[in-house]
């Protein structure tokens, strides 16, 4: 009987969500996931895959461009409706099934935002035009995977800064300082050691730098200094500026590695958002 309330009220709910985001202009999102798309394009290097620093730049850009989009589609959910939250729970509402409602919700809206963003990059060629080496499937499923699961994962991350934000505008107070940590921690602005380090394993911006330069192999490409060297010296051995990171190794396992830190941090994002609001509405 609980099983059957929980998923009866999670349907009633999504219902409710998708309704009320459809009505609030829904399409502002898809419309922000064009704007970022066509801006992360217009702004890559044209020589994405020709040198690692391009390359790794244009994959960070990506992967905080998903991140950002993710974290803007929830980050006021669920603080905007503290008091209704309350008002049902005191009437048998299962919060999980509220959390989980919102959850779908942005599973959906991000797969179509994916959807977009992808098209948006295969148009201008982003993801290069050499398709024959994927890691585990055809490089261009694994690169639109890796962007669906930055974009749902950061949208539960919102979610669940959203569920212990008293008021919208705490949430949008907040909201800077949850993409900061996202790109100081993702290892490509700085390089992280102690405490640093151990920190980033729960950011997705990490694991979706993983990720990427998995897909693409970039342990294969030299530094940009290495051809500028080399044009300037004769007989130069460019192996001795090359650069490899065992985070960037094209291997299934390294991959499934990524993508699973990805689906484990939004799943316990999930568990955090729930549990916050039951500590929020204990005396309810």
């Amino acid at each position: 009987m609980q099983t059957a309330s929980f998923f009866k009220q999670t349907h009633v709910y999504f219902k409710k969500v998708t309704r009320i985001s459809i009505r609030e202009k829904a399409w502002i999102y898809l419309a922000f996931a064009v704007i970022i798309a066509l801006i992360v394009n217009l702004v890559t290097a044209s020589d994405m895959f020709e040198n690692l620093d391009s390359t790794k730049s244009g994959f960070f850009t990506m992967a905080s461009a998903c991140i950002w989009i993710g974290v803007f589609n929830s980050i006021q959910s669920i603080c905007k409706e503290h008091d209704i939250i309350r008002s049902e729970y005191r009437q048998g509402t299962k919060l999980s099934s509220y959390v989980c409602a919102h959850v779908l919700w942005q599973a959906v809206l991000c797969f179509v935002q994916s959807l977009i963003i992808f098209t948006v990059c295969l148009c201008f060629g982003f993801f290069g035009d050499s398709f024959d080496n994927g890691v585990i499937f055809h490089p261009l499923a694994e690169y639109f995977i890796t962007v669906f699961l930055l974009t749902f994962g950061a949208a539960v991350l919102g979610l669940m800064v959203s569920s212990f934000s008293g008021t919208p505008t705490t949430a949008m107070k907040i909201m800077p300082f949850v993409l900061i940590i996202q790109l100081i921690l993702s290892g490509v602005l700085f390089e992280l050691t102690g405490l640093a380090e151990g920190a980033a394993v729960i950011t997705f911006s990490k694991w979706g730098m993983a990720a990427f330069g998995s897909i693409g192999d970039l342990n294969t490409l030299e530094p940009k200094i290495a051809s500028e060297l080399a044009d300037k010296i004769p007989n130069f051995d460019k192996s001795i500026v090359a650069v490899t990171d065992d985070a960037f190794q094209h291997e299934a396992g390294n991959l499934l590695a990524s993508w699973g830190w990805c689906l484990g941090l939004t799943a316990v994002f999930v568990l955090i958002a729930i549990l916050s609001l039951k500590l929020k509405n204990r005396d309810s």
